[in-house]
């Protein structure tokens, strides 16, 4: 039967007295794809990898090409250390688009925002990141956007950090502050 219980001296653990002998790695010591994954809450590293393309692909149509080949120029560590080549990159390869044609466009086309240009707002840099990384319904949209603004600024300088946030709609610009 199988409601019936073989071995009847097995005492009942109590799951909340039971130690985590695991240490939690701090995060200065994670990877970039690391730190993404576990702030927003994707299962995997390869669902965070194709997450922060797509964010990073809206904040270049923000960008000039000069501004987006700065912000380039200072995301040379490695994305994270690993032995798959499918992950092996620095986090420059991120920021580049994946698709030969929409990298060439996004870097002859000006910036999607000012007058008389199609324009990107809040609302529609959110959309875009939802529709084009099919991100699991279990990972909060905006949560997983300041996941991906967190690492980034762990990348760069000061002065990279504040031209990205001077390229940003107003309530993607507070998620950039808040990450």
């Amino acid at each position: 039967m199988p409601d019936q219980a073989f071995r009847k001296n097995i005492p009942e653990v109590d799951p909340t007295e039971i130690e985590d002998t695991r240490t939690a790695i701090a995060d200065e010591h994670r990877s970039f794809l690391e730190k993404v994954m576990v702030r927003s809450g994707f299962a995997d590293l390869y669902d965070a990898r194709d997450f922060t393309e797509v964010v990073f692909r809206v904040m270049r149509d923000l960008m000039t090409t000069e501004a987006s080949d700065r912000v380039e120029a200072e995301l040379h560590t490695e994305a994270v250390p690993t032995d798959e080549k499918a992950l092996q990159m620095e986090v420059a390869e991120l920021w580049k688009d994946t698709n030969p044609i929409v990298g060439f466009l996004s870097r002859v086309r000006p910036p999607w925002q000012g007058p008389g240009i199609f324009k990107i707002d809040s609302d529609r840099f959110l959309f875009r990141v939802a529709n084009e990384s099919g991100k699991p319904g279990t990972v909060d949209r905006e949560q997983a956007v300041k996941a991906v603004f967190s690492a980034t600024k762990d990348e760069l300088s000061e002065e990279r950090i504040q031209e990205i946030a001077s390229w940003l709609p107003d309530y993607i610009r507070e998620l950039w502050e808040q990450a």
